[in-house]
């Protein structure tokens, strides 16, 4: 019979991949900051940009097919530019978004991408929600609609684009997992870089301010770096641990949010956004309770057959 009890390896394991999610989710709140900084002087579109050519040269200065033979190998080639046209409307909806709304603001409404994977996994996937975690959705909306506040002259209008950014992600991480069962990760990430770039030349001469500093062509070069380098981050760390065991530590981003919109940009979210994001945060954190209570009887069985 196999053991299925936590051995100190398999803690000092997940400790690590912990660690390396949190790496992560640092790094994005740090690129939103300074796609927010860059805003300030350049249209979004330039920073887009910045960001994906910064990102393509580091990943593909990493994974290329001299080092990594058969990376542009994919089975599925559609399905690899729909989910990089994905990523891409995601990022490009919320660095405008991010221009207008505070860093917390943004991250919050975003929070809400599980609960929509989870309400249209169901059609899409064959994965359908129970009663119970029907509820922890619609009220986990409830969240986002508390944060945006519609109707109520609360929030600026561009929170209606970091909505549509957060329902491409979700539909980008649906896409993740359906391609995760034919091409490796590695494959994914260079795909997304070099799409996402190629798309985004023919825009940029229409929309290239040329940068005033140093300052700035290093910011510039670091959004790339910070999102090639969190990626990368996030790639390690589901290699170490399941899903389930990192998923709650996506909300420490929060946390670097509210942080760098204060000392950044002097902003602190108000009480809606806080009380929101708390209903958002809990209603996903019940999903993954959800999800980690159905699968403890297909453990069992398994151990059972061991």
């Amino acid at each position: 019979m196999a053991a299925h009890s936590h051995t100190p390896e398999t803690s000092r394991t997940r400790l690590a991949a912990i660690a390396l999610m949190c790496g992560a989710v640092l790094c994005f709140a740090m690129l939103d900051a300074s796609a927010k900084w860059l805003s300030a002087s350049m249209d979004p579109v330039q920073v887009v940009f910045a960001r994906y050519a910064g990102s393509m040269a580091l990943v593909c200065l990493l994974l290329n097919p001299w080092s990594h033979p058969g990376i542009l190998r994919t089975q599925r080639p559609w399905l690899q530019a729909v989910r990089s046209l994905l990523l891409l409307g995601s990022t490009m909806l919320n660095f405008i978004a991010v221009k207008y709304l505070q860093l917390a603001e943004t991250v919050s409404i975003m929070f809400a991408g599980p609960l929509l994977v989870a309400l249209v996994s169901g059609p899409l996937l064959g994965e359908w929600p129970g009663p119970r975690r029907l509820v922890a959705i619609g009220v986990g909306f409830l969240g986002v609609l508390v944060i945006t506040r519609p109707g109520f002259g609360g929030m600026h209008p561009a929170a209606l684009l970091s909505v549509l950014g957060c329902v491409c992600y979700s539909f980008y991480s649906l896409a993740t997992r359906k391609l995760a069962a034919f091409d490796p990760p590695e494959t994914t990430m260079v795909y997304s870089g070099v799409a996402g770039t190629l798309a985004m030349l023919p825009l940029i001469p229409f929309f290239w301010t040329m940068p005033q500093s140093p300052l700035v062509w290093l910011v510039m070069f670091a959004t790339g770096v910070l999102g090639g380098f969190g990626h990368w981050l996030l790639i390690l760390a589901h290699r170490l641990a399941p899903a389930t065991v990192l998923a709650p530590f996506i909300y420490s981003q929060i946390v670097w949010m509210i942080a760098l919109g204060w000392f950044a940009f002097g902003q602190w979210p108000d009480r809606w956004t806080f009380i929101g994001a708390g209903i958002v945060i809990a209603s996903g954190l019940y999903l993954l309770y959800r999800e980690r209570v159905r699968h403890v009887p297909e453990e069992a069985a398994s151990a059972r057959l061991d």
